[in-house]
């Protein structure tokens, strides 16, 4: 499969407004995320992380929370938060007080696995031995890379994750963590593709992130989840920190002639709870891709 670098169609544009317009938000169980609920639009699929410095437990009680507003939840299963195999039983027996037929995947940031997990495709593969009741299943993809685990395992666990998935006829997709070079996404994509990678993929960006909310969201956090990488990268710093916070279509227009042809399906928004200011920067790009005329 070539690398696509042509100037976008207007087939290309139409793809990207659905991208946006279907457009997944993550948010962090914090508490300073009360006054951001309101303005999820209705109906908003809202995928909900997982932190050791919370619980699974705080995870699906945000859950339940966003479903009684009307919202779509998709919690965050962290592997080395599991603390056993009843444990996991459990989750999986609530997913279906908030309406939940889905979950996302990961290992977690857990120095030490608090049960028998170590990593998310042994979760999955005890998921798959189980009366699961899910219908759809996201896992992890790192475009960027990982600060510890090799490109070669990432790939090999990615592909094995499909195969289970396929087996066990579960539908899923590959979200990606954030990556701020569309020439390393649309490289990798393309690699990826070449070997064997058939899962739709959601490609992971930020949303508008204000600097002093993104260190308040850090410190409550401690080291962990989304915010682990910003501490190793200092051009991300800088693009996350520059004035007036980082703009999501950086990433997006650079790539817009790639998304549909490497099959992206989808966009999964980090908003670090600043739900506001990203679902107006979302609206007015999809407003904007309605406007534009080309020749």
């Amino acid at each position: 499969m070539p690398l696509f670098r042509s100037k976008e169609t207007s087939a290309d544009r139409e793809h990207r407004r659905e991208l946006l317009s279907t457009a997944r938000f993550e948010v962090i169980p914090l508490n300073n995320l009360a006054d951001q609920l309101p303005h999820f639009p209705s109906a908003s699929p809202v995928s909900v992380t997982a932190s050791p410095a919370k619980t699974l437990e705080d995870t699906w009680a945000l859950s339940r929370e966003l479903f009684d507003l009307g919202l779509r939840p998709v919690p965050h299963l962290a592997a080395r938060m599991v603390t056993s195999k009843k444990h996991l039983q459990t989750l999986l027996a609530q997913l279906q007080e908030f309406g939940a037929s889905e979950l996302f995947l990961v290992g977690g940031d857990a120095p030490e696995p608090f049960g028998p997990f170590t990593d998310s495709l042994q979760v999955l593969e005890t998921i798959l031995e189980l009366e699961h009741g899910l219908e759809h299943i996201g896992v992890t993809a790192y475009p960027d890379g990982h600060a510890f685990i090799s490109a070669g395992t990432l790939s090999e666990s990615l592909r094995r994750k499909q195969e289970l998935l396929v087996a066990g006829k579960v539908s899923g997709h590959a979200a990606t963590q954030m990556c701020f070079d569309p020439e390393a996404i649309r490289v990798w994509l393309t690699d990826e593709r070449n070997t064997g990678l058939t899962l739709p993929v959601h490609l992971g960006i930020p949303g508008v992130v204000e600097r002093t909310k993104l260190l308040t969201v850090g410190a409550r956090l401690g080291v962990g989840a989304s915010l682990r990488f910003l501490k190793k990268n200092r051009s991300t710093l800088a693009r996350m920190f520059a004035p007036g916070g980082y703009d999501p279509n950086k990433l997006l227009i650079p790539l817009a002639s790639d998304l549909k042809p490497l099959k992206v399906e989808g966009l999964h928004i980090f908003t670090f709870n600043q739900v506001e200011n990203t679902v107006e920067w979302r609206q007015k790009a999809v407003e904007g891709l309605r406007t534009e005329r080309h020749p």
